[in-house]
């Protein structure tokens, strides 16, 4: 199984994933990519911050940059 690497972007800098997480493929890594997201906003959103405006980038084994998801795009606008 392929191995993802989910770095957090800011305007600050990066978080990186140095681990990384074995998934069946692209479709399952964006997948995961959403659930964090949507649990570090809602962490950060119990604590008064608002950090929508960052990004995971999925990376593949080689480093390659295979999706930069907004967290903006984590969540659903209503209203």
């Amino acid at each position: 199984m392929p191995r993802f690497y989910f770095n957090i972007l800011s305007e600050a800098g990066s978080l990186d994933d140095w681990e990384g997480t074995e998934l069946a493929d692209l479709d399952a890594a964006r997948i995961e990519a959403v659930r964090d997201a949507r649990a570090l906003m809602s962490s950060a959103v119990l604590h008064g911050y608002d950090i929508a405006s960052r990004s995971v980038e999925i990376r593949n084994e080689t480093g390659d940059i295979l999706l930069v998801l907004p967290f903006s795009e984590a969540v659903k606008r209503v209203g």
